[in-house]
């Protein structure tokens, strides 16, 4: 090999990124390989060795009494990522968009050294300490996570023991305006106006819970080819923060936030608006 040559493939194996072992298939492009956490804040976010911040994308951690719950299960969350993060190296996976309006890398991370479940999102899901969350703009993992969730939650692990953290009815969200929920029900009917669309699960559209799809929203259905109006009569589970006024609603901006958990022998055929 020529000198030229061999300069050109030892910079190459220098500059390659390292193939990771084990990588989830569901993760997006390994953004940093070895990542050294230094300490974890109390928001969550995983403070790296050379200054950098990331945050763990796709879950929510209990918040206490923020969410109408004990502190005890937030503080419990927040000691199970440090034990898991802290003084270990990482490999943290991003993908587009990489960052948050804080500059933080929205991460999936798992754990370099060593062996077993380290995989933090789904760690944390099967002990009960963490909720799915799912952006509209990065949709990686949400069946892996999901499946992680119900696990704990049939088990009735962490937050799943407790009340405030159980799956509501749309009749039981009374006072929890301003809280993240997860509500299970059957559509009673789709309806438009404004630009948006209603689920509605209840008959009085003055006073009944509905889920919420925004004009802009209705973009990211769109695209991943899911009619909004085939949700009818259908059973879903549908999560995100319960906003008040007249009624309690949820806004939704990705159909990956609406499990469908039954879906009727015989549905009538439901035409969209135009």
């Amino acid at each position: 090999m020529s000198r030229p040559n061999l300069a050109a493939a030892l910079l190459l194996c220098l500059t390659a990124q390292p193939a990771i072992a084990g990588l989830p298939s569901c993760f997006p492009p390994v953004e940093i390989p070895r990542a050294r956490i230094v300490r974890v804040e109390r928001n969550a976010v995983l403070v790296l060795e050379d200054g950098r911040a990331a945050k763990l994308e796709g879950i929510v951690l209990p918040a206490g009494a923020s969410d109408h719950a004990p502190d005890f299960l937030a503080e419990q969350a927040i000691a199970a990522l440090e034990d898991l993060a802290t003084a270990h190296t990482m490999t943290l996976a991003a993908g587009i968009p990489k960052e948050d309006r804080y500059g933080r890398l929205r991460a999936q991370a798992l754990l370099s050294e060593g062996t077993g479940e380290r995989w933090l999102q789904r760690a944390l899901l099967l002990q009960g300490l963490a909720r799915v969350s799912i952006a509209p703009d990065r949709s990686e993992c949400a069946g892996e996570l999901y499946a992680a969730e119900q696990i704990a939650r049939s088990k009735r692990v962490g937050i799943w023991s407790e009340d405030a953290y159980r799956v509501r009815t749309p009749a039981q969200l009374d006072g929890e305006i301003g809280t993240f929920q997860i509500v299970e029900g059957t559509v009673r009917r789709v309806d438009s106006g404004g630009g948006r669309v209603f689920l509605e699960f209840g008959l009085d559209q003055h006073k009944d819970f509905a889920v919420v799809i925004t004009a802009d929203d209705l973009k990211n259905f769109r695209t991943i080819g899911v009619d909004p109006y085939s949700y009818q009569s259908r059973t879903v589970r549908a999560r995100g923060w319960i906003a008040g006024g007249r009624r309690p609603e949820m806004e939704v901006a990705t159909p990956a936030d609406i499990e469908v958990t039954e879906t009727p022998e015989l549905r009538g055929s439901i035409a969209a608006p135009e």
